[in-house]
């Protein structure tokens, strides 16, 4: 430091470039830890995307009974297999908003077949906000308005119709408040269990440890699809589709968490040597505080992470077994259910739309596992 004539002081310290770059890493570094999160986060387009996808579907859940014109099991006997039909806006080059052409069926002598064919000579427009079937939004309100409608004695079958005559749109909306929802009711038995047997034979060991680490490796042994089927072929055939339901739901989680009781367990044996650990319980406090309060906390990113990827899995078992006609069953509408009634691929060959359902599916699953793959990442903000 020089002093100048004038009284001013100088710095003689070199110039450094790189001193406020380094000063922005510091201040990266004491931000909280959400907000590093968060900024990795949306770097990952693809789990950010996947992540928007699924709240939009899951915020949708309780209005789905709004959003499809009909109810799940609506049927219309006239309009058994119709293909789906397009929403148009004009009309021999006139605009008169969105409306549909009534189908029309004709017996094909040759294959034995209806065939339908739309009516192009009349457009039929849809109505917003209005009166049709009643249901109960979000299972609750009983209320008979939907977002769009045709007109009486005309269908809107958006995504065709099934073997039934019931509207294939309808009902994979319907579908999707059960096989959405029991991923996150199977992940909740899955992660009680797994994290209370994990930490338990991680924090204490000995022959505690020993006894669950051998149960755990019993129930990983079994096959996994012969003991689903197993299960639900015990639930009795008299219960109604909300017990059905989370039955279900309990055996999927009740067979999923071996795996995260071990990866709990394994976390538990090395940060139960930490010298934090070790001043909590010199300092008097009970082992059910030191895994709440200074063991799991450390754990809460590969939680996270794990639950992402775990729900998928949690559907896809929900969709098999309903397939198979050992999980739920008609009159619940599941996306599995529906896939039971495209289970004869003459059907599908001919009615391609039948087998619709797997494509939510698809996206379900795919969304899912993106969406971890970007949580995996992010929840780790300090590794470039």
């Amino acid at each position: 430091m020089t002093v100048l004539p004038d009284g001013r002081y100088v710095d003689d310290a070199p110039f450094d470039p790189h001193a406020g770059l380094q000063a922005v890493e510091r201040k990266d570094l004491d931000a909280p830890a959400h907000v590093l999160v968060w900024r990795k986060f949306k770097t990952h387009r693809l789990g950010l995307i996947s992540g928007i996808f699924l709240l939009l579907c899951y915020l949708m859940l309780p209005f789905a009974g709004f959003i499809a014109p009909y109810t799940a099991n609506e049927r219309f006997s006239e309009n058994l297999y119709s293909p789906p039909q397009a929403i148009h806006l004009w009309h021999e080059g006139t605009f008169v908003g969105p409306h549909v052409y009534a189908m029309t069926s004709e017996p094909n002598l040759t294959t034995f077949q209806w065939e339908f064919k739309p009516d192009t000579s009349t457009p039929h427009r849809l109505s917003f906000f209005c009166k049709g079937s009643s249901y109960k939004l979000a299972g609750l309100v009983e209320t008979d308005r939907h977002l769009f409608c045709a007109p009486d004695g005309v269908t809107v079958f958006l995504w065709g119709s099934d073997r039934l005559g019931r509207d294939m749109f309808s009902r994979i909306l319907y579908g999707a408040q059960l096989s959405l929802t029991v991923g996150l009711i199977g992940i909740t038995v899955s992660f009680v269990l797994g994290i209370f047997f994990g930490s338990v034979a991680g924090y204490f060991g000995g022959s505690i440890d020993w006894v669950i680490n051998r149960v755990i490796e019993i129930l990983r042994s079994l096959p996994e699809l012969p003991l689903w089927l197993a299960l639900s072929a015990a639930v009795p055939s008299n219960w109604g589709p909300v017990a059905v339901f989370f039955i279900i739901s309990i055996i999927l989680g009740i067979l999923d968490w071996p795996g995260l009781a071990r990866s709990v367990r394994a976390k538990f044996l090395s940060l139960r040597e930490e010298e934090y650990v070790r001043a909590a319980e010199m300092m008097g406090a009970t082992p059910g505080r030191v895994i709440r309060r200074h063991l799991l906390p450390n754990f809460t990113s590969h939680l996270i992470a794990s639950a992402t990827l775990s729900i998928p899995a949690m559907i896809l078992g929900e969709t098999a077994l309903s397939y198979l006609g050992l999980g739920l069953r008609a009159p619940a509408v599941s996306w599995g259910v529906m896939l039971n009634d495209a289970q004869n691929l003459v059907n599908v060959e001919i009615y391609w739309w039948t087998a619709l359902p797997m494509l939510p599916i698809i996206v379900i699953v795919l969304a899912f596992n993106f969406l971890g793959d970007g949580l995996r990442d992010s929840l780790d903000p300090y590794e470039q």
